[in-house]
Order: structure tokens, then C-alpha cells, then sequence
């Protein structure tokens, strides 16, 4: 028998290779929708700053349908957690009892998402957990995923390092204080081909920008940011 699942999807590398896998290995699990959480002000993905069109078409590919989860710009973490649990009863009203999560190693991000689901009696599942990312980046690269970088956290990486596609070159520039999949933030990717999609997905590089992000010290002031590259769908 099959359990109905939602994969929380940010368009990114993770949340593709995740799907794979699910599909792949996890017989038991139905994926019924894709949740992406989207900017309300902007109409994108947040953090990826991905344009919501372009997020449709990719969810399209799949052949799995969207649950947008809408979020105010810049959230309260109270505002975020209300919307989460609002959108746990819709998709536990849909019969869903599995949420499945892209995390690879950060032990309180996936025990604070697993408090999240307790009251919900829903089950998370990661099934890229605790795999070494190196391996995992050559694995989604040698089946044919294709991903670029559309934000670049400027704390840990240079602007040379948007709007690059991911592949060994971009893997041996990186320096060793970055992993290898951005699982520390470092960078946030767009996924626009692969064994999950039926067909490739057409974009073009648009603007670049940067967005800077002020940190206040009690002896300093600390300025880094974001860059992001605007993806525009091609019909």
C-alpha cells in the first residue's frame, strides 16, 4: 500500500535529487505535492529568489502538482511556524502522512523540522541523509541533472560563483571552507534538467543583483549579502 507524501521543494539541486531518490527507492511513498515556499511581495521562491512562473514550469515537468506556501518578505519565525502549520492540517486533510525533506547533515535543522511535524502525527522522511555530499554532487551530476546557481551567500563564496551551472570545474574552484552541495547556505541552485523532468526546462540569464545584509556587533558593523541572477522563462 502506498502512503501519500509532500516533498517540501525549493526548486534547488537537493529537493530534485530527493524526488529521484523517493521515486527511485521508496516504493511506498506517493509524492502528491511539491511545497515551495514563495515571497508574497516579490511572486518568487524565497531565498532562491527564483521567479514563480518559472517554479510552475518546473513543477510541470514533474507532473506533480504545487502547494505554494505564502510567506510575507522576511518572516518572523512566529509568522513562518503559523503558515507551516497551517499548510500541515491542509496537506494531513489531503491524506497525507509522509513530509520528505532534501537535508544531508544539519542535526537541529532536521530535529527542530521533526518537533515541527509531532502535533501533525506526520512522519518526515530525508533520504539523503548523512550521505557524503561530495559523492552526492557526482551521483546527481553523472545522471544527468543539470542545476545552476541563482543565490550566492557573499560570507562564504565570490560573486564569480552565480549563474554557474554546477559540474566538476565548479566543484575543484570551490574553496575547502564550502561544501560541495551549499548545505551551510553557501549558495542555492535552480534545477532545470534531469531523470525526473520530461523535458528540459528553457531559461535565460537575466540581471544580476546584490542584496546586502547588515549585521550589527556591539564593537563593529558587519556588511555581507546575497547575489542573485534573475532566471526569465523561455516559451
Amino acid at each position: 500500500m502506498k502512503h501519500k507524501a509532500a516533498l517540501f521543494w525549493s526548486g534547488g539541486k537537493d529537493s530534485a535529487f530527493t524526488l529521484y531518490h523517493i521515486q527511485k527507492f521508496y516504493p511506498h511513498l506517493e509524492v502528491v505535492y511539491l511545497v515551495t515556499t514563495i515571497n508574497e511581495e516579490y511572486g518568487r521562491i524565497s531565498m532562491h529568489g527564483v521567479r514563480e512562473e518559472l517554479l510552475e514550469i518546473q513543477a510541470a515537468g514533474t507532473g506533480i502538482p504545487l502547494y505554494k506556501m505564502i510567506v510575507p518578505n522576511i518572516p518572523s519565525n512566529t509568522v513562518y511556524e503559523t503558515v507551516l502549520n497551517e499548510t500541515f492540517l491542509n496537506l494531513k486533510q489531503e491524506g497525507v502522512n509522509h513530509i520528505i525533506y532534501g537535508d544531508i547533515f544539519l542535526e537541529d535543522l532536521k530535529q527542530y523540522r521533526i518537533n515541527l511535524l509531532k502535533p501533525h502525527q506526520l512522519t518526515a522522511v530525508f533520504p539523503l541523509w548523512k550521505r557524503d555530499t561530495t559523492d552526492l554532487l557526482k551521483e546527481f551530476i553523472s545522471l544527468g541533472f543539470k542545476t545552476i546557481t541563482c543565490c550566492v551567500n557573499t560570507a562564504c563564496l565570490p560573486e564569480k560563483f552565480i549563474a554557474k551551472q554546477i559540474d566538476a570545474e565548479f566543484m575543484n574552484a570551490l574553496p575547502q571552507t564550502a561544501d560541495v552541495c551549499g548545505e551551510n547556505g553557501e549558495f542555492h541552485t535552480f534545477c532545470f534538467a534531469g531523470p525526473i523532468f520530461n523535458k528540459q526546462i528553457d531559461f535565460s540569464l537575466g540581471e544580476k543583483i546584490y542584496k546586502p545584509l547588515v549585521i550589527e556587533k556591539e564593537t563593529s558593523t558587519n556588511e555581507t549579502g546575497f547575489w542573485y541572477v534573475d532566471l526569465i522563462p523561455e516559451s
